[in-house]
């Protein structure tokens, strides 16, 4: 158990039937009357975001998160296979669990599913992937001083804004987080 007095970013705990994590939380000392805890809550299966406060003294049963390194194999319809290295146990999830996690991802790459109590909620894919452009304009020599950009498209599929010196074939660098480019590999 955990009173909300504790509280810290990044803790998860069961609150009303569902699991959250706290992104903020601030403690208040009003002028008059009591103290209280207000925080800003994820329910990280859903992923929506909701804010509460709390007496500091509240006690919370706190939630146990799983994230375990696994395989990305192959996509099969609708169902997406991961595999455990140690175990070499095989896992399927559905297309509504993995989202939109793996559109950076190719195959035989290794991913982080996270689980609470033996359900998997969600895939968190490396923060950083290596892919190659499969198809993109050809960017025009010294047009590089304005910073402008172009669409391409990456060996997975997933479209990504360039710079114009990068070329179709060449690797690029992504951040998996917010879809943007870094740098040539």
């Amino acid at each position: 158990m955990i009173s909300a007095g504790d509280f810290r970013n990044g803790i998860t705990i069961e609150f009303e039937g569902n699991i959250y994590q706290i992104i903020e939380f601030q403690h208040v000392k009003p002028g008059k009357g009591a103290a209280f805890v207000r925080t800003k809550l994820k329910n990280i299966i859903s992923g929506g975001i909701v804010e509460k406060s709390f007496r500091p003294t509240e006690k919370f049963p706190q939630a146990h998160i799983d994230r375990k390194d696994m395989q990305y194999l192959y996509s099969d319809g609708g169902l997406y296979n991961f595999m455990d290295n140690e175990t070499y146990d095989q896992v399927a999830l559905d297309a509504e669990t993995v989202g939109d996690s793996l559109k950076f991802v190719k195959e035989n790459e290794m991913c982080k599913v996270c689980s609470h109590n033996g359900n998997v909620f969600s895939v968190e894919p490396p923060l950083f992937v290596e892919l190659e452009v499969t198809e993109t304009e050809p960017g025009l020599k010294g047009d590089t001083a304005t910073g402008a950009t172009k669409p391409a498209t990456v060996e997975t599929g997933a479209q990504v804004s360039v710079p114009l010196f990068v070329n179709q074939g060449d690797i690029i660098k992504i951040d998996t987080r917010t879809g943007e480019y870094l740098s040539r590999a």
